[in-house]
């Protein structure tokens, strides 16, 4: 009990720094008026969250290199395509949306119903984070365990995802780069066999980073699979595919026979008999 109260003032620390970040970006979302910004730093808020347990526990080990390493590179990554994708298109649709529908005084708003709660779900989301490296140390909530095949399949499926989410964003932004493609449905390469491989892929991220926090803690650390189950919920069913989908079958028809076709996140083979 001892150690588990001594963690505390580590996770917390990450949710203040977490916190921080968001606040600053809410101040630059007011100058620009585009709350959208929080999109490229959400990825930023969880690894940074990561970051903050790696730098507090004393002498993390290889698994901790590992689980934030990958964490790094999956947040740079998506931050950075997001920006670029981003640059120069203003707020997003989604969001003018939300600012429409709860004016006045939006900007005030936008803190809370924005960027506070995206603190609070990177927190969440960071949890595999905070249990494999704080459980990495024998200072940690459990003497470290050795590195096992949770760890060798954990990470193998994190990386995967890093690398499939990034083909797939890639294979769109080269699709919609094309004039000729204006219109159409993106259906060729991973595409064609998920509706969404990037966010498939970003899911697997977080449940090979909580098969590793779960080979550090052992079943005292198996409730951090809060952080794959929330990041699927929302990818699934609330900021990801439900939203995405709501009214892309009326702006364009075909959308409507790829749906069809083709699953929506785990992928799998075109289904035949339809147009």
């Amino acid at each position: 009990m001892r150690d588990v109260i001594a963690m505390w003032p580590i996770a917390l620390t990450g949710l203040g720094v977490t916190a921080v970040l968001a606040v600053l970006t809410w101040l630059v979302s007011l100058s620009r008026t585009d709350v959208s910004l929080v999109d490229r730093m959400w990825p930023i808020l969880i690894a940074g969250a990561g970051c903050v347990y790696f730098v507090l526990t004393p002498a993390p080990g290889v698994r901790s290199v590992c689980m934030i390493a990958v964490a790094v590179a999956w947040a740079l990554r998506l931050s950075l395509f997001i920006t670029v994708r981003n640059w120069g298109h203003g707020e997003d649709r989604r969001y003018q949306e939300i600012r429409a529908r709860n004016q006045p005084n939006f900007g005030f708003k936008s803190l809370y119903l924005i960027f506070a709660l995206q603190v609070v779900l990177a927190w969440i989301v960071s949890a595999p984070l905070f249990v494999g490296v704080v459980a990495g140390t024998t200072v940690g909530v459990v003497a470290s365990n050795p590195l096992g095949l949770l760890d060798g399949a954990g990470m193998a499926i994190a990386i995967f995802g890093v690398v499939f989410e990034a083909i797939g964003d890639q294979q769109m932004a080269t699709f919609k780069s094309d004039p000729a493609h204006k219109g159409q449905v993106m259906d060729r390469g991973l595409w064609r066999y998920t509706r969404h491989p990037n966010y498939f892929g970003e899911a697997c991220v977080w449940w090979g980073l909580w098969l590793m926090a779960l080979s550090a803690a052992g079943w005292g650390g198996a409730w951090s699979v809060v952080s794959p189950l929330l990041m699927t919920v929302l990818l699934l069913k609330v900021s990801g595919v439900t939203l995405l989908e709501k009214d892309i079958a009326e702006r364009r028809p075909k959308y409507r026979e790829y749906v069809e076709r083709t699953n929506a996140f785990v992928p799998g083979p075109p289904r035949k008999g339809t147009p």
